[in-house]
């Protein structure tokens, strides 16, 4: 199979590599040539857009931005369906609306392609081991077909028919959110009654209240960078897609839409280049103390991949 891989930011890039480095033949397309650069160093071929890239490939990778971004990809000028899809395996890794892309994919379907979901989780240290969660969605047989480009990225997680991974995905980031703005909540409460921040983080992990966003993400509040390999921009994107599928569905949003709301005031304050956990330091500024802890923080997208 040869491999079209189109939206190579912090996690695509990653994920194109490890297919890559997985022995696929590639062409690659990103609206920014530097982000390119590294793939064609890499044996990688370059695609001029979404089309050019569909017809060179057997299965092609989308992971843009978001629902306006891959509607481009599929309905633009120089669309996959301005193409041929016969035949296409079109797997979408982006965190996008269930309800668009169900629709995208029937398009696509209708012109003779395949798609599936695969919406990832982890941070990008997962995606550069290439060991990220997938939540996949889509006909067996079709991802028996394309298992061994998605395992070349992550695990597979099968979540049953095409449009399940789109909502595992926003499911998964509406906890994620939550406890993330909960976290600054308990850090500066913690501290200001007395408890010193590294010891509050160390005896919080495996307990009850123990999570990935805890242990993996703690530290950037420590280090002080809060993490920007995922800017309060994807966030609040994110939120907003969460949003719309439980008003769709008829949830009550009650502690999403608090979430929601400090992730903007984040926003406002740091700007939507600030990483995610500045959702925290909202409530450690507003506090007027500093949650800094001393020691050499891995930064995640500094992470390197094993041999």
């Amino acid at each position: 199979m040869k491999i079209g891989f189109i939206g190579l930011g912090t996690m695509g890039r990653n994920a194109a590599a490890n297919v890559r480095r997985a022995g696929f033949d590639m062409v690659v397309h990103d609206l920014r040539a530097e982000a390119v650069a590294p793939l064609l160093a890499m044996g990688a071929e370059a695609g001029t857009d979404p089309a050019d890239v569909l017809a060179r490939s057997d299965v092609v990778v989308t992971m843009v931005f978001g629902p306006k971004e891959v509607a481009e990809v599929i309905r633009g000028s120089r669309g996959f369906l301005s193409g041929d899809p016969a035949g296409k395996v079109w797997i979408d890794m982006t965190t996008s609306s269930p309800f668009l892309m169900r629709d995208l994919a029937a398009e696509f379907e209708t012109r003779g392609g395949r798609a599936v979901d695969a919406p990832v989780t982890g941070s990008v240290d997962a995606a550069i081991r290439g060991d990220m969660p997938m939540f996949v969605g889509g006909d067996d047989a079709v991802i028996e077909r394309v298992r061994p480009v998605i395992e070349a990225m992550g695990q597979l997680r099968k979540v049953g028919a095409y449009g399940n991974g789109y909502v595992a995905k926003l499911v998964n980031n509406q906890l994620w959110k939550i406890h993330a703005a909960a976290i600054g909540e308990a850090m500066v409460t913690a501290k200001l009654a007395g408890l010193d921040p590294l010891t509050w983080w160390n005896v919080m992990k495996g307990g009850a209240a123990d999570s990935f966003v805890l242990s993996h993400d703690v530290p950037s509040i420590f280090a002080g960078h809060y993490d920007p390999s995922f800017p309060i921009a994807l966030c609040l994107k994110d939120l907003g897609l969460i949003k719309e599928l439980m008003d769709a569905v008829g949830t009550t949003a009650t502690l999403t839409e608090a979430t929601h709301d400090r992730f903007r005031e984040a926003g406002r304050r740091y700007g939507a280049g600030a990483g995610e956990m500045t959702v925290c330091k909202v409530i450690e500024d507003d506090a007027g103390i500093d949650l800094r802890v001393e020691g050499d923080w891995l930064k995640p997208w500094e992470v390197t991949r094993p041999a």
